[in-house]
């Protein structure tokens, strides 16, 4: 099942996700390797494995396999990162900041596709999972490979919403 027939299954109380999903589906700012990669990406985030196969298969012939494997990867490395860096970012103790992280996370430097599309999965991943000091190190990278704030807006709002499917599907 495709991600946008999943979506017609979801409760009439969560329309506007419906809605959404059409609408994102058919989104045209971002590139389909920017939109797809995103979609996989913030999917596994969500590790809700219905969905994850439905973008999946929607995206199957949208994505070269090496842009689905970084998707995976940018969901996989931000599922540590997003935790190290937010622990850095709220605990009280400077001595943290200053200490290296000893994290493996080589993919970040090659990731096999565009460095920039990479950091956009990045960053949408980032907002899922609340890491304020990730997603403010992802926009920078963004920013320096002129990737507007629409764009960029394109992408979390893909998060959000496959965020907000995964859950109301989880509880039905």
């Amino acid at each position: 099942m495709l991600f946008s027939e999943l979506a017609k299954t979801l409760p009439d109380y969560a329309k506007d996700q419906r809605l959404n999903v059409s609408s994102l589906v058919s989104e045209q700012l971002l590139t389909d390797q920017q939109k797809w990669g995103t979609f996989v990406a913030v999917a596994h985030a969500c590790a809700y494995k219905p969905v994850i196969d439905a973008i999946e298969a929607e995206a199957a012939d949208k994505l070269t396999p090496e842009a689905m494997n970084a998707a995976k990867a940018a969901a996989s490395v931000m599922a540590m990162n997003n935790v190290y860096y937010r622990f850095i970012h709220l605990a009280s103790r400077p001595d943290y900041k200053t200490m290296p992280a000893k994290l493996r996370m080589n993919v970040i430097g090659a990731p096999g596709i565009d460095k920039a599309d990479f950091e956009l999965f990045s960053l949408a991943v980032s907002a899922i999972n609340g890491c304020g000091m990730c997603i403010d190190a992802h926009d920078k990278v963004l920013a320096q490979h002129n990737i507007g704030a629409d764009k960029i807006q394109a992408a979390v709002r893909i998060a959000a919403v496959v965020h907000a499917v995964s859950r109301t599907l989880q509880a039905v």
